[in-house]
């Protein structure tokens, strides 16, 4: 089956572990069904929030099959599954997206090699990302954030230059800059609610491209700019607040969606501080799941919980209103 790829939101699913450190099947189909029931449209598992350069291969796949298989047996079976994918060479990128393919996934979000900070230049970057995309059997987003490759902020003239390669059908904003996404989105007929192309097969026909947003506090300004939609962090704890001002704007209800962005911002800003383990932490404080991240990432104090609980209850009270 060959799933589209929407404009929309999509998250990137933290990765859960069991008391043993091991990988928490039980719980990351649970958490996929709740998101996939909130309206989100792709599950993008193994990156930042899924603690990815933590686990092994077999690890990263056992990830992978087990969100596709959730998808399906709740019904979902059109929600794609995006794998992320950190890994220095090319030879080793693209063995993890054959692996990710194998497991399910329809498409890989990759960040460029950085371990080699001093000698990456423009070539070194198109030589990457167009090597692992000659050979990947998925479709290639690429993950510019600088926050996680040494600084690395790959610039619009070379995303553009980038996303005229058949494989390469997006970039992921975490950088936050509105105004590269603005410039890439202009030159490569981004896919989104204010552009008439809006699925995978649109990309595939050399007609669309995905930018997108890398943090829900600047949604509408990206979709404003003919941005696709947004991954977003927060997304795992309140996936209808992040769903409803996308759907507002899509709808043509732009001071309703600019006015509820305000309120985003707001909540996106808490949230992401959170990082993995916060994010799991008020999983469990809030819906009953969630546990830890592992080592050498650190636990939080019972006292840090019950603090974070009191300042997020206010974001945890909207989503359940909605």
């Amino acid at each position: 089956m060959v799933r589209q790829l929407v404009s929309g939101i999509w998250v990137p699913t933290v990765t859960f572990f069991t008391e043993n450190d091991e990988v928490d099947t039980a719980t990351i189909a649970k958490h996929t069904v709740r998101l996939a029931k909130a309206g989100i449209k792709a599950m993008v598992t193994l990156g930042s929030y899924g603690e990815g350069v933590l686990l092994s291969p077999k690890e990263r796949s056992l990830v992978n099959s087990t969100t596709r298989k959730a998808l399906d047996d709740a019904g979902f079976t059109d929600i794609p599954v995006v794998a992320g994918v950190t890994e220095q060479s090319v030879k080793g990128a693209v063995a993890l997206t054959k692996d990710a393919k194998e497991a399910g996934a329809d498409a890989i979000l990759m960040v460029c090699s950085s371990y080699y900070r001093g000698f990456v230049d423009e070539t070194y970057i198109t030589d990457f990302f167009t090597g692992v995309a000659d050979e990947s059997p998925l479709p290639i987003v690429i993950y510019n954030y600088p926050g996680v490759t040494a600084g690395i902020d790959i610039p619009s003239e070379l995303l553009i230059k980038l996303s005229a390669h058949p494989n390469i059908i997006g970039t992921k904003f975490t950088c936050g800059n509105s105004g590269k996404l603005a410039r890439v989105a202009g030159a490569v007929k981004s896919i989104g609610p204010l552009s008439k192309t809006s699925t995978l097969a649109d990309v595939a026909s050399g007609d669309g491209y995905f930018c997108i947003a890398g943090m829900a506090d600047f949604l509408t300004q990206a979709l404003a700019v003919g941005g696709s939609g947004v991954i977003s962090g927060p997304g795992n704890i309140t996936p209808k607040t992040v769903v409803r001002v996308y759907e507002l704007f899509k709808a043509g209800k732009y001071e309703e969606a600019f006015a509820a962005q305000q309120k985003l911002s707001d909540s996106d800003y808490v949230l992401t501080n959170l990082g993995p383990e916060g994010t799991k932490c008020a999983l469990q404080q809030f819906f009953g799941y969630g546990g830890h991240v592992r080592r050498p990432m650190q636990r939080k104090s019972e006292d840090a919980v019950k603090q974070q609980a009191v300042e997020i209850q206010k974001y945890i009270d909207f989503e359940s209103s909605l």
